[in-house]
């Protein structure tokens, strides 16, 4: 490719612009993203659905969503970057307002697999925006710092504006705010151009054959994933053939590809050792941020909570976060990404720690320190992470970066997926093993449970004079105490396996971490000797 123009400073008002709407991008792709898993439970009146039929909402965003950004990457090469904001932005406001006339489920979903077509290029405009205003000694420090930074706090922000835009107006009234913020964005996409490199023709045909069996693997992937947890994965047979639709394109993919002159993928760099331990850090560490967006939130509807009631909890998620992305952007440099790594780890073993020991009155206020260690961690982890890979893709060329990004993007977006997925499986699993212990301790041969009952149903006197049915309704009552206890319970075993997964990581890096000083001390001396 032609070597990039050189960098001209902006004045500090016009960079400031250009971070700016970095961050307006990031916030409006953000919640694209996170406005309906944050409220599944809520929308199902508006559109007439099942909790069942609501999942497929996510299911339909993340099924483009996962392998677009791949092929996008070199569209924008191709035809240049100005064209491909301006349609790009374009294409979101549009499927942004459609979001706004729909009232039933079935044209939902239609729109919600739209959305994440267009939603692929606006987390590239969002990196982009921000990189603009920094030197290149600094784009892979504080540039890519506070660009995870804005998409890190998405997922806190949308639960924190949601409850006041449902009041608005139902499903229709989430997406207001969305669809504003993609106003915004295309006037500052169309006022601040991005220096962007002289077009090079780069796709081939294979190139579009093949990414479609790579998107058909991966967005099979992704809805397995999403829908699982909640058809269950041995019920429905379909989960089973799609799981192995995915399998087979991905396989067809990887088959091609190795045998092409000019793979879109680079199949061989991305099985290297270096980049197969790349790839499986920042899944280990996708998979344990489970903890905040589907730990913590499901935890606090166990106990009946919902978000408006939790509001000072994600502002403090929000605030650790921006605080975690501004303290980056003073520490990271090459060479530290290890040991930054060891402080996110130590946060979320302490933060998971602390959550493993909730009961039915831990509120929000008793989570404010462990959620925020958490998301201080995972805002602490990434940047130096993808700096790291990106730098060395960027050494490389133009198709280690687009494998890089697809090894990049799959650990976050799938991997988030399969968190989520992995999170609510082991809790179901082990809400059915305290349910049964509780169960077998209460009887009402007890006299206990026996006075329980009573007590319980007592509180029933003045509407059922029948004694039967207030015992009746006092069985009911502990039986849903008893399930809610059993829910809690298993909340705590996840926090502590999240806890347990993250000591074994942070254990692998620091037994790397004293082999390379133990190699380097080694040489050191072989040198000195020789000397």
């Amino acid at each position: 490719m032609p070597a990039p123009a050189p960098f001209v400073p902006k004045p500090a008002g016009r960079a400031a612009l250009y971070i700016l709407a970095s961050t307006l991008i990031a916030m409006t792709q953000g919640l694209g993203l996170n406005l309906v898993t944050a409220n599944l439970y809520q929308i199902q009146g508006p559109l007439g659905a099942t909790l069942n039929e609501t999942v497929w909402l996510s299911a339909a965003y993340l099924a483009p969503n996962v392998s677009m950004t791949l092929f996008l990457t070199k569209v924008r090469a191709q035809f240049g970057l100005r064209l491909f904001a301006t349609y790009a932005i374009v294409a979101f406001v549009g499927v942004a307002s459609l979001h706004l006339v729909v009232d039933d489920i079935q044209s939902a979903i239609v729109v919600r697999f739209f959305a994440g077509v267009a939603a692929s290029p606006m987390s590239s405009l969002a990196f982009l925006y921000m990189l603009e205003s920094f030197p290149p000694e600094r784009k892979m420090t504080v540039g890519v710092s506070l660009a995870m930074t804005n998409l890190s706090i998405a997922a806190p922000l949308a639960r924190l504006v949601s409850p006041r835009l449902l009041d608005l107006g139902g499903w229709n009234g989430l997406f207001l705010l969305e669809t504003a913020l993609a106003l915004v964005s295309f006037g500052f996409i169309r006022l601040l151009p991005l220096n962007s490199p002289p077009k090079t023709p780069v796709i081939e045909r294979m190139d579009v054959v093949n990414y479609v069996f790579i998107a058909v693997g991966l967005g099979s992937l992704a809805v397995v994933a999403t829908v699982g947890p909640f058809y269950w994965w041995l019920e429905a047979p379909w989960i089973g053939a799609l799981l192995a639709l995915g399998i087979a394109s991905l396989t067809v993919a990887v088959v091609v590809e190795l045998n092409r002159a000019n793979p879109l993928i680079d199949i061989r760099w991305i099985t290297s050792r270096e980049i197969v331990h790349f790839a499986g850090t920042l899944l280990l560490f996708r998979l344990l941020l489970s903890e905040q967006t589907s730990g913590a939130n499901g935890f606090f509807q166990v106990l009946g909570l919902r978000n408006e009631q939790m509001a000072t909890l994600y502002l403090v998620m929000i605030a650790s976060g921006v605080a975690a992305g501004l303290l980056c952007t003073l520490i990271v440099r090459p060479g530290r990404a290890p040991y930054i790594h060891i402080v996110a780890l130590c946060c979320l073993i302490a933060g998971s720690l602390m959550d493993s020991r909730a009961t039915a009155l831990t509120g929000p206020e008793g989570m404010y320190l462990s959620q925020g260690l958490i998301s201080a961690a995972g805002v602490l982890f990434l940047p130096p992470a993808l700096a790291v890979g990106f730098t060395s893709a960027m050494k490389r060329g133009m198709n280690y970066i687009l494998s890089f990004l697809i090894v990049f993007l799959t650990t976050q977006s799938l991997g988030g997926a399969m968190g989520s997925a992995l999170f609510r499986t082991f809790v179901t699993i082990r809400e059915k093993f305290h349910s049964s212990q509780i169960a077998e301790n209460v009887v009402l041969s007890d006299p206990v449970v026996a006075a329980r009952v009573a007590r319980t149903g007592a509180a029933y006197a003045s509407v059922l004079p029948d004694a039967a049915l207030r015992q009746a309704e006092g069985l009911a009552v502990l039986s849903a105490q008893a399930t809610r206890q059993a829910n809690i319970l298993a909340y705590n075993d996840a926090f502590l396996a999240v806890a347990a997964l993250a000591s074994l990581g942070l254990a692998a890096l620091l037994v790397h971490l004293a082999a390379i000083h133990l190699g380097r001390w080694r040489a050191a001396r072989r040198e000195a000797a020789a000397a």
